[in-house]
């Protein structure tokens, strides 16, 4: 299976902190592909660096076969990779309409209509500011604007976080929709079994570092592990896999 994205060995820094240790990874071309594990495992902060936004200070970034470690932020973007940060981070003060006209749109499918198509709660919105929408509607506007780059990989980091059971079910049918319009999606979460559902293929990080990859489908049938990944540290991690 062909890789949209491959990552070989990243350490990444703030500071004279290390926060990741030679992590590797990598995202199949039309595949959900999910990176699990407790608060303060490193997720976000791999996203950032494969994302160039804290770039890894040892390892390799491959994007659709090109060499991306030291591109810009920009570059990495509009070579198809579309990045929804936690905690949403859309324009308060303006529309949802204008927040969607807000990316540099890339040449494909998706445009602003389609985006309302897909989210009918924004296009009865439309005229709304995004201080007056709620989290749910907050978090389908920054999925709906990374989709506006028309991207050919799109990087989740904590969708459903601070959502709704009813939303949290919504926000994974879109990511699911993502798949099968052929995009491929490396998905961030702390919503283990939901992810599990919805993912082809899983990676664990604890303390920085990868403790599992394997199908997504084997993991979620592991139940003493999936428990673990509520918060055990990477040692009881493993013994859960051992139970």
């Amino acid at each position: 299976m062909t890789a949209a994205l491959v990552a070989e060995g990243l350490h990444t820094f703030y500071g004279k902190s290390h926060i990741l240790h030679s992590v590797s990874l990598e995202a199949a071309e039309g595949q959900v592909t999910a990176l699990l594990g407790r608060n303060g495992a490193g997720k976000t902060t791999t996203l950032r660096s494969l994302m160039a936004l804290t770039p890894p200070r040892e390892g390799r970034v491959t994007i659709f076969g090109a060499d991306t470690t030291r591109w810009s932020t920009y570059r990495i973007a509009a070579a198809g990779v579309g990045y929804v940060p936690e905690g949403r981070r859309i324009f308060a003060n303006l529309s949802v309409e204008e927040n969607l006209k807000v990316p540099l749109e890339r040449p494909g499918p998706w445009t602003v209509e389609r985006i309302f198509e897909l989210f009918p709660r924004l296009a009865e919105r439309r005229s709304n500011r995004g201080r007056q929408l709620s989290g749910g509607e907050q978090e389908m506007l920054s999925i709906g604007r990374a989709l506006l780059l028309n991207p050919r990989l799109l990087m989740l980091d904590e969708p459903s976080q601070g959502l709704a059971p009813l939303i949290v079910r919504e926000v994974f049918r879109i990511v699911t929709r993502m798949r099968d319009e052929g995009i491929s999606v490396l998905l961030v979460e702390q919503n283990a079994r939901m992810s599990l559902e919805i993912a082809d293929h899983a990676y664990v990080l604890d303390d920085g570092a990868v403790v599992y990859s394997g199908p997504a489908r084997e993991l979620a049938a592991d139940e003493a592990r999936v428990r673990a990944l509520a918060g055990a540290s990477a040692e009881e991690w493993s013994d859960a896999g051992r139970q």
